[in-house]
């Protein structure tokens, strides 16, 4: 986590919320499981079932009322037109009368027998038609049963014989229109039945496939936020996650635990660079106490002399060497206020920095294992190098660590060279710490940026530098590189963006090639 200069918590270039707010945001939101979701899908697949099954039935019901219906109205046809041929009898021969008015009364069975699916099929109208013509056609038939207009009157027998052939062909007119309109209605319901399967399985295509659309986003989207977090994780980002959807679920909850894992991080990589700040202030003490020996030297021997020719000395003389012992309590004094300003912990704090500025506090820091370590140091800083944002103690631990190194590498009149210069990538800056020492071997290289790996010897190095000098500089969204040929040297590239595009930079690792093994260089 990185802190502003005006005390706000913030992750450059964006600020980070707190880690309370962001988990009482995950715990107020209505939780709405997968499995609920799933239930859910389910339950509306088994209505939707239900309420096919359910229509289904409603509709066969009625094709059965409608079938029953067909099947008396076609009977009643029959009987009906049967009832017609032996009436033409009746008045050419003046016989049959019986078999017609049978005929007649089983019609009208079947009438009354079918009446129950002719409510539900017939309106009211229809069935009255049928009703009508039916008591008409018998009225007419008891009255020749009781020998009226018989063949001593032509003319009554002449009306009565109209009037039965009215109703007569009437209901024979509406039993085959009822029949052809049911017959109709059939064909109807059959094709209906015929293209129901097919607009059941066509809906539940689209639902199943509107289903899986929907999960597959409830699901993969925040799958892919979780991997694009374990790679921010990978480059050293620690900022938590934030909740982006109204409800809680089974993500919600590994968000919450990816969180917590991301607090455990920070505070180890915390520790981490303390651990190595702690060892890098061993390495630079012994020259720093080396580096007091003189100024305490000539602190000691001006004061001898003073106290021992104080008599002799004039006032001028005397002034001359208190202030050669004031400048030599100054000069120890900055050795002492450089080493406690890189030893001390405070918080992480982003401004704006000019980078040879850091360099120079870098090699200041280092100018006294320099003096001991006999190596040669070529500082090139390019002009009008652009700024960047960054915390300056932290980046100066990056480049005093990758300093010492290279001094433990080159030994005794090697030389070493930290040039400073724009980026091969866009918008970004580089320095390039490269040595002429032994060089790292090529099944070394990949493991080199491996917590607690070292090819120092034992007691000599943490293993630590490397990787804590990997995460500082990620932390400020740059990368490290590094190339080595055994025998050669190695060559150190600390990518950082420039201040005008605080972006991150993904750049990784070459590949590492493997060779026989050689003697390693030491390493932190």
């Amino acid at each position: 986590m990185i802190r502003d200069p005006d005390g706000a918590v913030a992750a450059a270039p964006e600020s980070v919320p707190d880690e309370g707010s962001v988990e009482r945001a995950f715990r107020e939101r209505p939780s709405i499981g997968i499995r609920a979701r799933l239930v859910l899908v389910f339950l509306s697949f088994v209505f939707f079932a239900a309420a096919v099954i359910i229509g289904s039935w409603i509709l066969l019901a009625r094709l059965e009322d409608r079938l029953r219906f067909l099947e008396a109205v076609d009977r009643y046809t029959m009987e009906i037109q049967q009832t017609r041929r032996f009436e033409k009898n009746f008045f050419l021969h003046n016989a049959n009368l019986q078999d017609l008015r049978d005929h007649l009364a089983e019609a009208r069975r079947l009438l009354v027998a079918a009446e129950p699916d002719a409510n539900k099929v017939l309106t009211a109208v229809e069935l009255h038609r049928m009703r009508t013509h039916l008591d008409g056609y018998e009225s007419v038939i008891a009255r020749l049963a009781n020998g009226e207009s018989g063949r001593s009157d032509p003319a009554g027998r002449a009306a009565i014989e109209a009037e039965l052939r009215d109703h007569g062909s009437q209901m024979v007119a509406v039993a085959l229109e009822l029949a052809e309109k049911e017959r109709a209605s059939v064909n109807t319901a059959l094709s209906l039945f015929k293209r129901l399967p097919v607009a059941f399985l066509a809906f539940l295509l689209a639902f199943s496939v509107i289903v899986a659309n929907v999960l597959a986003r409830q699901m993969v989207g925040p799958l892919g936020r979780l991997m694009e977090t374990t790679q921010r994780i990978a480059r050293g980002d620690f900022t938590p996650l934030t909740p982006s959807r109204w409800y809680r679920d089974e993500f919600s909850n590994l968000a919450l635990a990816l969180n917590t894992m991301m607090r455990e991080l920070a505070h180890r990589q915390d520790v981490l660079v303390q651990s190595h700040k702690l060892s890098a202030i061993g390495t630079l003490t012994s020259g720093v106490a080396h580096e007091l020996n003189n100024p305490m030297n000539n602190i000691t021997l001006t004061a001898e002399m003073l106290k021992e020719d104080y008599a002799t000395l004039s006032d001028e003389q005397r002034l001359e060497m208190v202030n050669d012992l004031v400048v030599q309590v100054g000069r120890a004094q900055k050795i002492v206020r450089n080493l406690l300003d890189f030893a001390r912990e405070s918080e992480i704090t982003t401004e704006r920095l000019d980078l040879a500025g850091v360099l120079r506090d870098a090699t200041s820091l280092a100018a006294n294992q320099i003096r001991l370590s006999g190596a040669k140091i070529v500082v090139d800083v390019a002009e009008n190098l652009p700024a960047i944002h960054g915390d300056r103690q932290t980046l100066s631990q990056v480049f005093v660590n990758l300093l010492l190194n290279a001094l433990d590498a080159v030994g005794k009149g090697g030389q070493v060279t930290i040039a400073a210069g724009a980026a091969r990538e866009p918008a970004s800056v580089q320095v390039v710490v490269s040595d002429d020492g032994c060089g790292i071997p090529a099944h070394v290289l990949p493991k080199i940026f491996d917590p607690f790996f070292s090819t120092k010897s034992r007691g000599k190095g943490t293993g630590l530098g490397l990787s804590v000098s990997l995460g500082i500089v990620r932390q400020h969204g740059g990368d490290i590189r590094v190339e080595s040929t055994p025998g050669r040297g190695s060559t150190f590239t600390v990518v950082l963006p420039a201040a005008m595009v605080p972006s991150l930079n993904d750049a990784g690792n070459p590949p590492a090639t493997p060779s026989p093994p050689s003697p390693p260089c030491p390493r932190a």
